[in-house]
């Protein structure tokens, strides 16, 4: 069963007003961070091609190698299953990079009926594929699918942001965080975002390496 979608500001606002109402310090955070942003993005291989870009590398160069994957044509799935590896890596790719692109684009997901799926098969859909974890599959079923209960508890700066809101002794792993999102259904990922927009605002305060 495919539960809760946010299609537009309006249901982000309705999920922020739930959180604070249940949990004060949510409350606190939203009247110091203001509006929180929508975050929705296309999704499909291209979205997913893009992810794999950019890991482990620096946002210029993530930028740098897109931009030759989309001037070769490269963010489409029948292209790149067509491609030798050599071909990607001259775009920019590393080995390994590459055999994921490959990988990704052989695998033959109906990203339509993704849009159909419960988050769980969605994630666990996506995690088969070699390049693609737990945190990029939480992440596409967020933003490109706009899944209002997906919660990415891996993501450094919501364990970060979790810390500082909530006070705790130390950054909650990805498990403890998980265990404490629980209390957030069914609108974890309007807390992730209240998470991450807290954090930005409180390491702005401490200054940078704060």
């Amino acid at each position: 069963m495919v539960g809760r979608i946010i299609e537009g500001p309006q249901d982000v606002a309705e999920g922020a007003a739930w959180l604070a109402a249940r949990e004060p310090r949510f409350a606190a955070a939203l009247a110091e961070v203001g509006p929180l942003p929508l975050r929705r993005h296309a999704g499909g291989f291209a979205a997913l091609m893009d992810a794999i870009i950019g890991q482990q590398v620096s946002v210029a160069s993530a930028a740098a190698i897109r931009g030759r994957m989309a001037a070769a044509g490269f963010l489409d799935a029948a292209t790149v299953a067509a491609t030798e590896e050599t071909a990607l890596r001259a775009a920019g790719l590393s080995r390994q990079k590459a055999r994921y692109a490959l990988a990704l684009a052989q695998a033959g997901i109906d990203y339509d009926a993704l849009a159909r799926m419960p988050d769980e098969t969605v994630i666990a859909t996506l995690v088969a594929v070699p390049g693609i974890g737990r945190w990029t599959a939480e992440i596409y079923a967020k933003f490109a699918l706009g899944r209002a209960d997906v919660f990415a508890a891996g993501d450094l700066a919501l364990q970060e942001g979790a810390r500082l809101l909530f006070d705790l002794p130390e950054r909650p792993g990805e498990r403890a965080l998980r265990a404490l999102a629980e209390d957030w259904r069914p609108w974890r990922a309007v807390a992730a975002r209240v998470l991450w927009a807290y954090y930005r605002v409180a390491k702005g305060r401490e200054g940078v390496g704060g």
